[in-house]
């Protein structure tokens, strides 16, 4: 069984994988993991490391982002400190600074990131480099980012990124998918 220190999941994978009209077989096959482990992470008796979330996610067609927000309840007011870790995923060093379903999910990445996984979000993402640089790939294009540079990605861009430095610090913030974006 896998480990991590992702948050409790289990309620939102279901509620995806029922509404996808999927069986567990089914996403086991997608994702490549188990349906053991898949009935155990939605019965919240696993909790998946940030590698398998975001395999889930790709086989029920949304984002890691996505399916952390909707484990969680809605706050109106929340503060999290920067030294809480408490969704932090030591191995792939990730931490959501937004809890809960709002319109905007946002990730703080710390340390070295691959870009082996190409993303692409239905609405907007803005990546701000808090520390270190990183090197994003999009429509084509190269872009280097340095310590206080933003990247807005409008909704369908596809793109991949990755840390060049050791310390690197991103804070990756996306408009969420279950929210309609009307062009005026």
């Amino acid at each position: 069984m896998e480990a991590g220190n992702t948050p409790r999941v289990g309620a939102a994978v279901r509620r995806r994988r029922r509404a996808l009209d999927l069986t567990l077989a089914e996403v086991a096959r997608r994702s490549g993991l188990s349906s053991p482990f898949l009935s155990q992470i939605e019965n919240d008796r696993a909790r998946p490391s940030m590698r398998s979330l975001q395999r889930i996610a790709d086989a029920l067609g949304t984002t890691a982002v996505q399916l952390l927000a909707a484990s969680d309840e809605t706050r109106t007011v929340d503060v999290v400190r920067a030294g809480d870790d408490s969704g932090l995923d030591r191995e792939a060093r990730v931490r959501p600074v937004v809890r809960g379903r709002h319109q905007l999910h946002a990730l703080e990445f710390v340390g070295a990131h691959e870009a082996d996984r190409e993303f692409r979000h239905r609405n907007d993402e803005l990546m701000y480099v808090a520390d270190g640089s990183v090197e994003v790939e999009a429509e084509g294009q190269l872009h280097r980012l340095g310590r206080g540079d933003t990247l807005l990605l409008s909704g369908g861009v596809r793109h991949r990124w990755r840390s060049t430095e050791p310390g690197t610090r991103v804070l990756v913030v996306a408009v969420g998918d279950h929210v309609e974006v009307v062009e005026s």
